[in-house]
């Protein structure tokens, strides 16, 4: 999937608004995802290891009931894996994919606070590289002396990866 930079462009200013953010680190970095798509966060749990599934597919768990992929984002962003600590959490997540909704479960490090993040607090993403690889980042946000990633938990795996979910995940159980 390639973007122009004017549609990269208008994907940030028409995604990135004010709100509150739930802040995670990975590493020493601090992300964000949009309140709104965030349905829970669990503490880490017993997660079940589906064959032949991608890299960044750690298995799926039953959330009362419900089978739901989780994916590792230390993995789907190339950082080196790490043992899971008492802080390890499983932000659970609802992405739009194939004209409907996902529930998914992101592993992350360990949550931070929830942040009003005002727009003048905010900037694009830079432009690093392609504008594919770093679409799913909706801005930075500014707060204090710390830059946040500021994510598109729609855009984190992409579409074709979403479906390779969907096929290996919670439909094949």
């Amino acid at each position: 999937m390639t973007h122009d930079v004017g549609e990269t462009e208008q994907h940030c200013e028409a995604a990135a608004t004010a709100g509150q953010y739930l802040t995670f680190n990975l590493a020493s970095e601090v992300y964000g995802l949009e309140i709104l798509k965030i349905q829970e966060i669990i503490g880490m749990m017993n997660v079940t290891i589906v064959p032949k599934t991608p890299e960044y597919v750690r298995g799926v768990i039953n959330l009362r009931g419900k089978v739901i992929p989780v994916i590792d984002l230390r993995s789907v962003f190339g950082m080196p894996s790490k043992e899971d600590t008492e802080r390890t959490c499983i932000i659970v997540v609802q992405v739009r994919a194939g004209g409907g909704e996902r529930t998914v479960g992101f592993i992350v490090d360990e949550v931070s606070e929830v942040l009003h993040i005002a727009a003048e607090q905010m900037e694009a993403p830079p432009s690093i590289g392609t504008s594919a690889d770093n679409d799913f980042i909706l801005g930075m946000g500014k707060v204090g002396e710390k830059v946040i990633m500021l994510l598109d938990a729609d855009r984190i795996l992409g579409e074709a990866a979403l479906q390779n979910v969907a096929i290996s995940g919670e439909e094949g159980l």
